[in-house]
């Protein structure tokens, strides 16, 4: 999959996406979607516009996971349904699979857990080498698309918090490991254990 700058949308949005998660289950038509979206206000938005691009954006990262991770989301704690959004966002950002994969991880490695804004910088300039095809991002959307990496690794509990951000290990719940190994998600697995 190509590199795309749709992560921008910001943090995994757990609240959001416990609604969005319940709203899959039900199988909903089209219209009856529409209508939870635009009419009941289900994500509680101040704009419609606000309400359809977050559910769009949340609709799309869930879909590549399965019913059963989408029910813990829903029904899960607040750390198993943080995680579960965690598995999702990186099953669909290749983007943030591999600044895991590869950044977080060599971080992990080499005992330097300090993470900036600059590795960021120099891992997407590395991304055209992995993907030609890549659009050029101005240095504004670069930094607006590596916030909102940073603020999910700190959400998750991967990036302390504070003045010095400095990545740390994350304690995952064992239903949210045993449902992705399970369901075959050994690459977003690995993602999620880089400091393994």
């Amino acid at each position: 999959m190509p590199y795309k700058a749709d992560i921008a949308g910001g943090s995994l949005k757990v609240y959001e996406s416990r609604i969005i998660a319940n709203l899959l289950m039900q199988r909903l038509t089209p219209a009856a979607w529409r209508h939870a979206i635009e009419v009941e206000n289900v994500l509680q938005k101040t704009s419609i516009g606000t309400a359809k691009r977050q559910a769009s954006l949340i609709k799309v990262r869930l879909k590549f996971m399965t019913p059963e991770l989408w029910a813990l989301v829903r029904d899960g704690t607040k750390p198993v349904a943080t995680q579960a959004v965690f598995a999702s966002a990186i099953a669909h950002s290749p983007l943030l699979r591999d600044f895991l994969a590869i950044n977080v991880r060599d971080r992990f490695l080499s005992g330097d857990l300090g993470i900036t804004r600059s590795h960021w910088r120099s891992f997407v300039a590395s991304c055209h080498e992995r993907d030609p095809e890549m659009s050029d991002w101005s240095a504004s959307t670069t930094d607006k698309l590596g916030d909102s990496v940073l603020r999910i690794l700190t959400e998750v509990g991967m990036l302390s918090e504070g003045g010095k951000p400095m990545l740390q290990p994350v304690h995952y719940e064992h239903e949210v490991l045993n449902c992705l190994k399970d369901q075959g998600f050994d690459e977003v697995l690995r993602a999620m254990q880089v400091f393994l």
